[in-house]
């Protein structure tokens, strides 16, 4: 059958229709990208989505949202529309729909796209295990966490907020990290430095640990100078933050009794060429008696373009069509 997916963050809305069959994903279509600041709301952002595809819309929806899924009244992180769910069917002329976290979808994605969707980063490299817990973090505006656990028969996605756990600092420049951000926050989470906005804190610290007088920029205007390696202080910025986010992974894996890691997210993609000439890999091994462990977990990069989209149509095929 035919489902509209939908993937809703704070800047963009991601349609596409996709194929869905036996519990899992057949196709998915080209998606169309729509700004959200330039429509109203969600319905009519659905309206426009359905006449650029030229043809009646199917009568399912798979909806990914950045916000947690609860109550009648959902309100999105970054986004001024509101979401009613007991409004949805009435409101886009759909009988059946799915509604679902955007790294609940992230972590559909991981559980049934092609192995070949994946880079290796480090641990070694062997296909995800038949059975236990794959552990999906993304830094993006936030950092998202969910679980992927495989059995015999099927896989369940566990949303979590596991990005709020507590940043533990492991070396004096974090230690002043931690230091400088909890001057604006009572409590300082993994989020608050592996996330995009996060590298701001780092690249400061980094700054008044040199002594040098920089002037203030946003979290874009540093990733840009890091990628591009235009700016030796925002490469060590971007250094330390893959130091960050490998030791984060590693004790969620920890947490997790995990069998695998998967990073994930528009940041994470984007960092693919770094992470592993970075300091990632001995970060998240570096859990002291369990060294031995973690070197032996595989921790991967989805690289598929559209995993939000693709994870919406997932989770509504494993609620609809098993």
């Amino acid at each position: 059958m035919e489902v509209v997916s939908v993937d809703i963050g704070g800047t963009h809305a991601r349609f596409a229709i996709a194929e869905v069959d036996t519990g899992r994903v057949v196709t998915l279509g080209e998606p169309v990208t729509l700004k959200t600041a330039e429509y109203a709301g969600f319905q009519t952002a659905w309206e426009a989505f359905g006449q650029q595809v030229g043809r009646p819309l199917p009568r399912a929806a798979a909806i990914a949202v950045a916000s947690p899924i609860s109550g009648d009244v959902i309100k999105l992180t970054n986004n001024p529309w509101v979401i009613r769910p007991p409004l949805i069917k009435e409101r886009l002329h759909v009988d059946d729909f799915v509604l679902i976290n955007d790294f609940g979808a992230v972590g559909q994605a991981v559980a049934q796209v092609d192995h070949r969707d994946f880079l290796h980063l480090c641990g070694p490299d062997i296909p995800f295990p038949e059975h236990g817990v794959i552990t999906v973090c993304g830094p993006g505006t936030g950092l998202g966490v969910a679980q992927v656990l495989r059995t015999s028969e099927r896989y369940h996605v566990l949303e979590t907020e596991g990005g709020h756990i507590d940043f533990a600092p492991l070396d004096a420049i974090e230690d002043a990290m931690v230091k400088r951000l909890r001057t604006a926050y009572t409590r300082v989470s993994a989020e608050r430095v592996v996330s995009g906005p996060g590298i701001v804190a780092i690249y400061e610290t980094l700054a008044h640990i040199e002594h040098r007088s920089i002037t203030r920029l946003d979290d874009k205007a540093i990733w840009s100078s890091a990628l591009d390696e235009g700016d030796s202080l925002a490469v060590a910025a971007l250094d330390r933050f893959c130091m960050a986010l490998g030791a984060v992974a590693g004790d969620l894996a920890l947490a997790h009794g995990s069998n695998a890691v998967v990073i994930a997210g528009g940041l994470g993609l984007r960092l693919k060429d770094h992470i592993r000439k970075s300091g990632f890999a001995e970060r998240f091994a570096a859990k002291g008696r369990f060294q031995g462990r973690m070197a032996a977990i595989p921790v991967k990069l989805i690289t598929y373009p559209q995993p939000g989209l693709f994870g919406a149509a997932a989770a509504f095929a494993q609620e609809h069509t098993l």
